[in-house]
């Protein structure tokens, strides 16, 4: 599977997809009209090492609630993101049995990487 999970608002998310070329057997979903599912969520925790990971602590609502003043459970997170598509750190990418989580420049490149060995 190919998929890629992004927010079409965001400048950043829009940037990466261009500068990816996504190919055409690529999903794209956009979180915010169709939000994650707990299975998709089950999925991405399957590839990563903990809900924390794929977790924004950049996201406005993480401030507004003041989760880090808070000892978060990575059910704790898992919920977040389920809750409000903006905890979901982003993008998130899925080439088979590989995750690329973020928007850093080393995920971006080995994102880029990975598609075009495949």
């Amino acid at each position: 599977m190919k998929k890629m999970y992004h927010l079409s608002t965001c400048n950043t998310c829009a940037r990466i997809i261009n500068e990816l070329n996504p190919p055409d057997d690529m999903v794209l979903q956009d979180i915010k009209s169709e939000p994650i599912s707990n299975d998709q969520l089950e999925e991405m925790r399957r590839l990563t090492d903990s809900y924390e990971s794929l977790f924004s602590k950049r996201a406005r609502h993480y401030k507004e609630l003041s989760l880090k003043d808070k000892n978060l459970s990575d059910n704790d997170y898992k919920n977040y993101i389920l809750e409000h598509y903006t905890f979901l750190k982003r993008p998130v990418t899925i080439l088979h049995d590989t995750i690329f989580i973020g928007n850093s420049k080393k995920v971006i490149e080995a994102t880029k990487n990975a598609l075009n060995d495949q």
